[in-house]
């Protein structure tokens, strides 16, 4: 069966001598595997660019539920977010972002408002001017709720304490020991209700932001238990120190 959709990339590693698996994560059957062959020799080799992690493209595919690993027929680009790839900082963030995804998006079903959410802030981002020093962690704050497990809101500032096994706040450390310390708590109350643009406006110390971003992933860890350890995050926390 031939079908369109939409798809961001979300890693490509080699396959035979020229060819690549390209992971996407699509509109219409969500994440997807694609072999491309000859995309590394010298003829095709120039189209390689466009199966790097946070790119979208426009795909029509010949679809085969059986296969494990579907084929192109055709692909252009949608949005080729060429100011993340020139700019260290984006391209770092982008980078763990995608291996993070890599990680999170299993599901081989359509979830168009997760794949809309992922457009939208890929384009976001890739069109940010400054400020983007927090989006990583407002990008993973929003994205628990897509992926089913958005903390409650703060009602009251005597929660001073984040329950990450619950996901809510509360006023007393709970017995399991899955929290985070007052201080990151209230961080994190912040990028929890933040839009971008206000994330943006947290002022936070190198040191800090990387605790903000470690209580994420821990909490990420708790409630999706398949989560790879992120070998980029040695990176971040060393360009954002």
């Amino acid at each position: 069966m031939i079908a369109k959709t939409k798809a961001i990339v979300l890693h490509q590693i080699k396959y035979s001598d020229s060819g690549i698996v390209a992971q996407m994560y699509t509109r219409k059957s969500g994440r997807q595997s694609f072999l491309i062959r000859g995309m590394r020799n010298r003829k095709c080799g120039r189209h390689n660019v466009l199966f790097q992690p946070m790119v979208i493209l426009d795909l029509v595919t010949y679809q085969k539920e059986s296969r494990s690993m579907q084929m192109l027929k055709e692909f252009s680009v949608s949005y080729a977010p060429a100011g993340i790839y020139a700019d260290t900082y984006k391209n770092c963030i982008a980078i763990f972002l995608s291996e993070v995804l890599t990680s999170v998006l299993r599901e081989e079903s359509a979830n168009e408002p997760l794949f809309d959410y992922l457009e939208e802030s890929i384009i976001y981002f890739d069109r940010s001017i400054a400020g983007i020093s927090n989006f990583h962690i407002a990008f993973l704050s929003s994205l628990s709720g897509y992926l089913g497990f958005e903390p409650g809101r703060r009602k009251s500032h005597c929660d001073r304490y984040f329950d990450m096994l619950n996901g809510r706040f509360v006023s007393q450390p709970p017995p399991h020991g899955h929290y985070s310390i007052p201080e990151i708590s209230d961080i994190l109350a912040d990028f929890f209700s933040a839009s971008f643009d206000s994330a943006a406006r947290i002022t936070l110390s190198g040191k800090m932001r990387n605790e903000v971003l470690e209580t994420i992933l821990r909490y990420f860890s708790l409630h999706l238990p398949g989560l790879k350890r992120i070998n980029s995050i040695g990176v971040m926390k060393e360009i954002f120190t």
